[in-house]
């Protein structure tokens, strides 16, 4: 089987990270965003990824080569020359996707983050005998999203109601997507979205089915997203491999600690923490509800809250770091700073507080 991952631009909702990496290589949980994606496809036995791009590729492919060998999978890019929506890309790599076959493939956002229950998606899929299968998951408040409107014991699609104003279900597009090869015969190669073009014809036939996800599911393409999708996430592992947790008279919750990690005495961590390779976290420091990205140092009595700690920064003894602060790469927050909502690009030094949600540039 194959995969295509919609990888998307520039990932503006996501800097001041994304200007050191592609929006995908981010790090969630301690490893780059769309891993999570890849490893779970290859354990449903997808032997070939394409990455529908149209910035960047060169480094995308640069640094996936090395999880391609070990993952034994092969991962290639598909560019866009031009912005060609959530369909175009589709019929721009049709001939990396069809390989006669005839075997459904699997379609992604790789902002989203779940438990990927690909191996049920298949089944659900060829039972119903779908052109397509989207996943829906519920959610509180659906007039602020596109509805999908399905018989609740077939999964049939009937239509899709955009933000809708009275209750006609509570069942969103989750962008996961298993698709039959017909589907590219339905998309031009031209921008066009798949939610509001081509889903719809197929539903209009009647070969449109919906999969309710089981578990968590959440959009983590801007911060306050990614916090929660990581406590979604942690709470997850919690449930099927606490195994993979750390523990100690120092965890509160559930939190995840890179076994590359140096955590020293006095420390309060949790809950909801990702610590990720090569950090070292100093005595006495207070985390919770954060991520604290690749070789990065948390210095002694700081104290970080809500927020994301991006590459080989540093947080000042005795600093406090809240309110959905965002370190770039590379940047120093000096002993004893107050940063309260700071949005901090790379290779910056913090040296006065920032006392209201600011943008450092």
């Amino acid at each position: 089987m194959k995969a295509l991952i919609l990888v998307g631009g520039f990932g503006t909702r996501l800097r001041p990270l994304t200007l050191s990496v592609p929006k995908p290589l981010v790090d969630f949980a301690n490893k780059p965003m769309i891993l999570h994606q890849i490893e779970a496809l290859k354990d449903v036995g997808v032997t070939e990824v394409v990455l529908a791009i149209n910035y960047q590729p060169e480094v995308m492919l640069n640094f996936l080569k090395d999880f391609e060998s070990k993952l034994g999978i092969k991962i290639t890019c598909s560019q866009e020359t031009e912005p060609l929506g959530t369909a175009g890309p589709l019929a721009l790599a049709r001939d990396k996707l069809i390989d006669g076959s005839g075997e459904p493939f699997f379609v992604l956002n790789s902002d989203v983050i779940s438990e990927y229950p690909f191996a049920e998606l298949i089944r659900f899929h060829k039972s119903r005998g779908s052109e397509a299968t989207i996943m829906v998951t519920k959610v509180e408040e659906p007039s602020k999203y596109g509805v999908v409107v399905m018989e609740e014991e077939t999964g049939k699609v009937d239509r899709f109601v955009e933000k809708p104003q009275t209750f006609v279900g509570n069942k969103i597009n989750a962008g996961i997507y298993l698709l039959n090869p017909s589907v590219l015969d339905r998309i031009e190669l031209k921008p066009t979205s798949i939610e509001k073009e081509v889903f719809p014809k197929i539903a209009a036939d009647q070969k449109l089915h919906a999969m309710v996800l089981p578990g968590f599911w959440m959009d983590i393409g801007q911060p306050k997203d990614y916090i929660t999708g990581l406590r979604l996430y942690l709470e997850a592992i919690r449930r099927r491999k606490p195994y993979k947790l750390a523990v100690g008279p120092h965890i509160v919750g559930n939190v995840l600690v890179h076994e590359s990690a140096v955590i020293g005495e006095g420390c309060l961590i949790g809950p909801d923490v990702a610590i990720g390779p090569g950090c070292v976290v100093e005595d006495g420091v207070r985390l919770s509800r954060c991520t604290v990205m690749r070789a990065a140092r948390i210095k002694k009595h700081s104290c970080i809250s809500s927020s994301i700690i991006g590459w080989h920064s540093t947080v000042g003894q005795w600093a406090r770091v809240e309110n959905m602060t965002i370190l770039g790469e590379d940047v120093h927050v000096c002993d004893e700073v107050y940063s309260n909502g700071g949005v901090v690009l790379p290779h910056k030094e913090i040296k006065s507080s920032i006392l209201k949600p600011a943008i450092v540039m």
